[in-house]
Formats: C-alpha cells, sequence, structure tokens
C-alpha cells in the first residue's frame, strides 16, 4: 500500500524527489502519512480535496484486498 501512495503521488507532483511516505499502524488498521513539498500540496490535494479523496479511495480498495483498513493523511510541510 505505501508503494501505491508513493507512485501516485510521485505522478502527480512536479517535485517526485521530495515525496515521502511513511506507514504505521498494528493488526488490521494501517495509517500512512504523505509529505510533499509545499509548491505541490494543491496538486495532491486538488481542487475541494478531489484528488486526495480519490487517493484516499484508491488506498481503501487496496487495504481491503488485503483484509484491512486503512487511512491516509496528507501532511503540511
Amino acid at each position: 500500500m505505501k508503494e501505491l501512495i508513493e507512485y501516485i503521488a510521485k505522478s502527480l507532483v512536479e517535485h517526485p524527489e521530495d515525496v515521502q511516505v511513511s506507514q504505521s499502524g498494528n493488526g488490521s488498521r494501517v495509517r500512512i502519512e504523505l509529505n510533499v513539498s509545499k509548491d505541490d500540496m494543491g496538486r495532491v490535494i486538488g481542487k475541494g480535496g478531489k484528488v486526495a479523496n480519490s487517493i484516499r479511495v484508491l488506498l481503501r480498495v487496496a487495504a481491503e484486498r488485503e483484509g484491512k483498513q486503512a487511512t491516509l493523511d496528507v501532511m503540511e510541510p
């Protein structure tokens, strides 16, 4: 799941070298934090949060296939 979010984020941003993804959690719950450069925040969040919500949907589907629950937090730089 971490790799999926990293791939999507690097595809969206202008500075892919600044993308950092960390995964934490225990058991069936996973929390993923996404850090991008300040310039790329708008690209990752999108208008009205549509892009971020779409990424969350993809993450939930990937987590469900593994029998887990996952949440995505886009961290402010």
